[in-house]
Order: structure tokens, then C-alpha cells, then sequence
């Protein structure tokens, strides 16, 4: 059996739909916090149990059984999601998983400037050390997220933010069907693997996308790092959240992010989708 948690958020529920696809109901099951909002799931014959990160004896349960168990990342920044993710991990060990799988994200890092890296870093050393196969799934950042680092530039014709550096900004729908493919297929991976989109864009990119897809000029400009932050303070954006956005561009332009694998498009069986792709279902082109 597989199970997967996160199933009622988009990423992972789209992940079982895929599973769905490939496998019998009964081989799939979902952990999941509130087990009302996963009904349309048991609907359809796959078991459904009630779990969550804070209460390792629920995951137990809602683990046992499970030969490979995929862990969604916990996004709370108020949280000790690194403890929490322990806890995960453990019960997925105890009740005898074969394999754990992790949704990570791409340029891990123990002390680079973007904090998510570092706890993504921290869980990987406890998958390693945690004394069964694990595969941690470094997700390239989700395309539908790079807009507000855009900024208004439907409005001003001016991708206006700091210096930054290539990103291979990924559909969730084909990491989604990428990691069924992965769970359910023959082939396995030992440790992390980066599944990206083929590209790495930057803001530049964006702009000369923008233009050919809108057919007006959209002007790149950068903006000093703490000025940027002060324009965004002054539009309402509370200062802590500017701060942590400021930390991906740095992140962007130290190269943490512009690493190339044709992973993805090989367990999809096409090339991903790509800015372009995203970039015109948002402007409607």
C-alpha cells in the first residue's frame, strides 16, 4: 500500500488522483487531519484514516500497512516543522514502511539565505539516518507563485525587484503526475532527486516573455535590495513577509536555484510545461 498525506491540499491530492489512475483503490491510501475533507477519496474506495504530525500514535494507525509512505512538508513558520517531520518519519519506520518519500524542494541547504532550505536540509539528514530507503523529492518552485515578485507590471509595463538569478519555475500538475509515475512505477531512487521544469528563468526572461505575450513592452529594472522592501512596506505588505521574499532573490542570485535535471521530463514522458505556459494562462494569451 501507498500512503500519502497532504492529500487534501492541491500537490498531493493531485498526486493520488494520478494514483488512482495507475493503481486499485485499495493499494492507495490517505493520512489526512480532517478525514471529512478526504471523503471523495474513501467515496471511491481508498482508505482513509486520520493523521497528523502532532499526534505520532495517529500516524501509526493511519500508516500501518503502508509499504512506501509520501511526506508532505509542513509550510508553518511557527512550527518546528523539522520536530514535526521527525515524527513523521518515525512512525512511518515503526510500522515497518519500506520506503519514505519526502516532498523537499531544490537547493537544499544547511546555511544558505533562504530559511526553507535549511529545514529541508535538517529532515533529509534524519531520512538518512532513519534506517530504511527514503527518496526526497526536491521540487522545483511552483509556477503559480512567482507572481507577486513580479509585481503590477500589467499596470506599469515594469517588472520592478531586486537583482536576482535563474529559477526553473515547475508546474505543481506535473510534479503531481511525475511523483505518482515515481511511486507507482518499477524504478526507484535512493536520496534526493530534482524534478524541474527544462528552463531557468530570470526576471529579465519574464519581461521578454511578457512583451512577446502581451505585445507591449515590459521594461525590467532592478531595485536596491532595501529599497525594494521599503516599496513594499509602503504597499501594505507587512515587513517580516518582504523580508523572507527578499531572501529567494537572494537565494536566486547565489545560484541556489539554477541547477538543470531531465528528471521530471523523463518520468512524465514529455517535456514540463514552461513559464511561457503559466505566464499566458495568467495574462489569458
Amino acid at each position: 500500500m501507498i500512503v500519502v498525506t497532504g492529500a487534501t491540499g492541491t500537490l498531493n491530492g493531485a498526486t493520488v488522483e494520478h494514483l488512482l489512475k495507475r493503481l486499485p483503490a485499495d493499494r492507495i491510501g490517505v493520512s489526512a487531519r480532517d478525514v471529512a475533507k478526504a471523503q471523495h477519496f474513501a467515496d471511491r474506495g481508498v482508505r482513509v484514516r486520520q493523521g497528523s504530525y502532532e499526534d505520532p500514535a495517529a500516524l501509526r494507525d493511519s500508516f500501518a500497512g503502508a509499504d512506501q509512505v509520501l511526506l508532505v512538508s509542513g509550510n508553518d513558520p511557527a512550527a518546528d516543522m523539522v520536530g514535526l517531520h521527525r515524527n513523521a518519519i518515525e512512525a512511518a519506520v515503526e510500522v515497518g514502511a519500506r520506503r519514505i518519500l519526502y516532498t523537499s524542494q531544490q537547493g537544499v541547504a544547511t546555511d544558505g539565505p533562504y530559511p526553507p532550505a535549511a529545514i529541508h536540509a535538517a529532515t533529509e539528514t534524519i531520512l538518512a539516518d532513519a534506517g530504511v530507503a527514503w527518496t526526497s523529492l526536491r521540487y522545483g518552485f511552483f509556477s503559480h507563485s512567482f507572481a507577486p515578485l513580479l509585481g503590477p507590471w500589467r499596470e506599469t509595463g515594469v517588472i520592478a525587484a531586486p537583482a536576482d538569478g535563474p529559477v526553473p519555475w515547475t508546474a505543481p500538475a506535473d510534479l503531481s503526475e511525475a511523483t505518482a509515475a515515481l511511486l507507482s512505477g518499477e524504478r526507484s531512487f535512493d536520496g534526493a532527486v530534482t524534478l524541474i521544469a527544462g528552463e531557468a528563468v530570470t526576471l529579465d526572461d519574464f519581461a521578454g516573455i511578457a512583451s512577446e505575450l502581451s505585445g507591449r513592452s515590459v521594461e525590467r529594472v532592478v531595485v536596491d535590495d532595501e529599497q525594494w522592501v521599503t516599496d513594499q512596506t509602503a504597499d501594505g505588505v507587512p515587513e517580516q513577509a518582504a523580508r523572507f521574499m527578499l531572501t529567494m532573490f537572494r537565494a536566486t542570485r547565489e545560484g541556489y536555484f539554477a541547477q538543470q535535471d531531465p528528471l521530471l521530463a523523463e518520468l512524465l514522458g514529455r517535456e514540463p510545461r514552461g513559464v511561457a505556459d503559466r505566464l499566458a494562462e495568467q495574462i489569458g494569451a
